[in-house]
């Protein structure tokens, strides 16, 4: 099936006399008739549902339709993108791991690998992600367990070169982690690139309509843990919490989502409510029709902005002149997504004098849904960082991130440019 069928129709399939439209299973528990298959259950023996913390039907289906719309194996969905972010990586890279990530990253994930797992025992290096091959390789460690980056950097715009960073990782025996948010699989597949495991916020464009927050892990399961047994120990020794299971033995190419799930979910348990899930399923349907409209609508703007005399600069992978615009090409033939950085002339005064002047335009934390949104991030999402991890991270204090919406462009155009007039 081609991506806009596989959208509508993958994950759930109704029998006979069935419902046509997800069901959603509000339910914390599944009833069954003996102790010994609800055992089995408990020891992985046997597929099925016992309790919504690990796994429910409703997030399932969603998440199979993911998994098979990113051309992956196995997935799974989580409470919210960050959630999705820190099981793809803790599930392989625990205390006393490395990790090689993308400088370039929203501030929610760099915080997450520079703070929080900082404090778990989890180092990271972080990278220019357009500097050599050889610069790159010099920040692997002996104990590096995977690479990180974003097809499409938040926010500042930038594009991951997939097959450089895999070809990168892989000689270093680890897998690529790539969050494919921005981008989505209705513009690119990183599996298709190299990637080993995608991450998203659902949150954002697969829902589509900022109504329930949520997060996907997909595993391509191409990445083979047992010839690198000694890096990745919790999936190729046996797990004591359950009766010794080595899950890369028991379960082959769904060793990763397996071991995410039962493990992680269990113990930590950021699931996703099953009427989230819901939402998020029907947003999915119309994921590729929308996404046209946000790519044609954020180019007409772009363009309005790159030659308006008040912008100084501007991101946006779909102009030609931009630095990214043939990588954007090669891996999102169709479209990058609707979001783009932007700076005014002047300094941080000029950029709040503007956003505060819009009436269309909506000031939120936010981004990438039907409605068009603004942000600073220096001032809102990368606030924590200094003034030296926001130049590593390429943000500058003046850009503003524009999320382009699925209304008429000339009304954002005039909503725009009635504010720039402050």
């Amino acid at each position: 099936m081609e991506l806009e069928t596989k959208a509508i129709h993958e994950g759930w399939k109704p029998g006979n006399g069935e419902p046509r439209q997800l069901p959603i299973y509000e339910s914390t528990t599944f009833k069954y008739d003996s102790s010994e298959e609800m055992g089995m259950l408990f020891d992985l023996e046997k597929d099925g549902y016992f309790y919504s913390r690990l796994q429910n039907p409703t997030n399932d289906a969603v998440a199979a339709k993911l998994t098979s719309m990113e051309g992956g194996y196995a997935g799974m969905l989580t409470s919210s993108g960050q959630a999705a972010n820190f099981f793809a990586i803790f599930n392989i890279c625990e205390a006393g791991g490395h990790v090689v990530a993308s400088g370039n990253i929203y501030g929610g994930s760099y915080n997450l690998l520079s703070v929080t797992m900082k404090k778990m025992g989890v180092d990271v290096t972080f990278i220019n992600q357009d500097a050599s091959v050889e610069e790159i390789n010099a920040a692997f460690k002996e104990n590096t367990k995977c690479m990180f980056g974003e097809t499409l950097s938040n926010p500042t715009m930038e594009v991951l070169d997939i097959e450089k960073f895999a070809s990168i990782a892989h000689a270093h025996g680890v897998p690529l982690i790539v969050d494919n948010t921005f981008a989505t699989p209705a513009n690119c597949q990183p599996i298709k690139w190299g990637a080993d495991i995608v991450t998203h916020s659902t949150t954002k464009y697969l829902d589509g309509h900022a109504s329930g927050v949520g997060g996907a892990i997909i595993d391509s399961g191409h990445f083979d843990w047992m010839s690198h047994a000694e890096k990745f120990p919790g999936l190729t020794t046996p797990d004591d919490s359950y009766h010794g299971i080595t899950y890369a033995k028991r379960f082959g190419k769904a060793a990763y989502i397996t071991k995410a799930t039962a493990q992680l979910m269990r113990d930590l348990g950021s699931i996703p409510s099953p009427f989230n899930s819901y939402l998020l399923n029907i947003g999915i349907e119309s994921l590729p029709a929308r996404m046209r409209v946000h790519c044609e609508n954020a180019l007409k703007v772009a363009t309005y902005l790159k030659n308006h005399p008040k912008v100084a600069w501007i991101h946006y992978p779909g102009l030609e002149d931009d630095k990214y615009h043939e990588a954007a090409k090669k891996y999102m033939p169709h479209g990058t997504c609707g979001v783009m950085c932007f700076g005014l002339k002047g300094d941080k005064k000029e950029a709040v004098t503007f956003m505060d002047h819009l009436q269309l335009i909506n000031i939120v934390t936010h981004v990438a849904d039907a409605k068009t949104c603004i942000l600073h991030p220096a001032s809102h999402t990368h606030r924590q960082m200094t003034d030296e991890q926001l130049k590593e991270a390429g943000v500058d204090p003046t850009l503003i991130r524009l999320s382009i919406g699925l209304e008429n462009p000339e009304d954002l155009i005039k909503d725009i440019e009635e504010a720039l007039k402050y």
